[in-house]
């Protein structure tokens, strides 16, 4: 890898970190764009060629994820600048034409109280075992907040933690606890070698960084049986759909085992947005679920929708509802009402809590 090979990329990747930009976007037929507080803004008015990106992206791949590339058309991997930073990159084919998506990684491990989710959120860093799911849409900071769970208990047990990644966003120093980082591609052919070979590392904490298929999901589910913490993340949009996601994705027979596991092993589920700020910038709102008796006998018996319920239940807890999160923000004035009812899960709960609060 030369510099001269990677000067197209450095010079797109100046001007997203020059501009706070989480995201470059590169399609053919159309100009490099950045995103910048969610929106996608043009860099540029020239239109790209599929070559033009693949001879600007493909120098930047490790060797594994090259050979991903040449041989499936798509692949996913990291780049690291010395003057620029760390990404993600993910490179792939659309209508037969090359395509890259590429992520700034921070360089800083963030803290929790810097994310502005409640406060609760806090006790799932002192959970002593079990299995605690992060879900949340693409971009919506469940990587920030499980890294921020993951500092908090380095800053404060010694503990020993292994995080199996694709790629390592955040990269953790040993402060009290050792924390080993794991990348799937490079230090791994795929997760669930990954996990199985941490399994008999004896760790105290795990974090997978994506469940994306069910022996992942099996493998996990059964650490956090045996008495490991273990964080994950899911692509859902709720609590309720963050458990079906992980039971829907086994064939029709083994779901019921299944749900008798998550039933056991669960402790906690985390579901989060970003929305644009009134201010500029952007603020998490979020749900939460801390796992009770009630909650273990719905999921055992595949009642899934009185899940909600279970989070009025629990509120004492720490629980809490994504109408309550947005109604928050929109009373501190960081969010306009017509973005919170446009997330409300149940907007007619929302409504409810905003009359209440107005009445106060």
């Amino acid at each position: 890898m030369t510099d001269s090979s990677l000067t197209e990329l450095n010079r797109w990747l100046v001007q997203l970190v020059e501009r706070r930009g989480s995201d470059l976007l590169l399609v053919t037929d159309a100009p490099a764009c950045i995103r910048v507080d969610g929106q996608v803004v043009p860099i540029g008015a020239r239109k790209l060629e599929s070559d033009e990106i693949e001879n600007a992206i493909t120098p930047a791949l490790m060797p594994h994820a090259l050979r991903q590339y040449l041989e499936i058309r798509i692949a996913d991997s990291s780049y690291r600048n010395t003057n620029l930073g760390r990404f993600r990159i993910n490179l792939h084919q659309e209508r037969g034409r090359a395509a890259a998506t590429i992520r700034a990684l921070p360089t800083t491990v963030p803290f929790l109280h810097e994310l502005h989710l409640p406060p609760t959120v806090e006790q799932l860093a002192s959970l002593p075992r079990g299995l605690v799911l992060i879900g949340g849409p693409a971009g919506s900071g469940k990587s920030t907040t499980v890294a921020a769970l993951v500092n908090e208990i380095n800053r404060r047990d010694a503990r020993h933690i292994v995080t199996i990644e694709d790629p390592i966003e955040y990269e953790h120093a040993n402060i009290r606890s050792v924390i080993e980082q794991v990348e799937v591609g490079h230090d791994a052919p795929d997760f669930p070698t990954a996990l199985r070979a941490a399994l008999r590392q004896a760790p105290d904490v795990l974090v997978v960084g994506e469940m994306r298929d069910p022996e992942t999901m099996r493998i996990a589910v059964t650490a956090a049986e045996t008495g490991h913490l273990v964080f994950s993340t899911l692509h859902t949009t709720d609590v309720a759909s963050t458990i079906s996601r992980i039971a829907d994705s086994f064939p029709p027979e083994r779901q019921s085992s299944i749900r008798q596991e998550l039933a056991m092993s669960l402790s906690a589920v985390l579901t989060q947005i970003l929305l644009p700020s009134k201010r500029g910038g952007r603020y998490p709102a979020a749900e939460m679920l801390l796992i009770g008796y009630g909650a273990r006998v719905h999921i055992r018996k595949n009642n899934i929708h009185q899940l909600h319920q279970e989070i009025t239940m629990t509120k004492k807890l720490g629980s809490f509802s994504m109408e309550e999160s947005l109604a928050t923000l929109m009373t501190q004035g960081h969010i306009d009402r017509e973005d919170a009812m446009l997330h409300a899960i149940h907007p007619d709960d929302l409504e409810g809590i905003l009359r209440v609060a107005a009445k106060r």
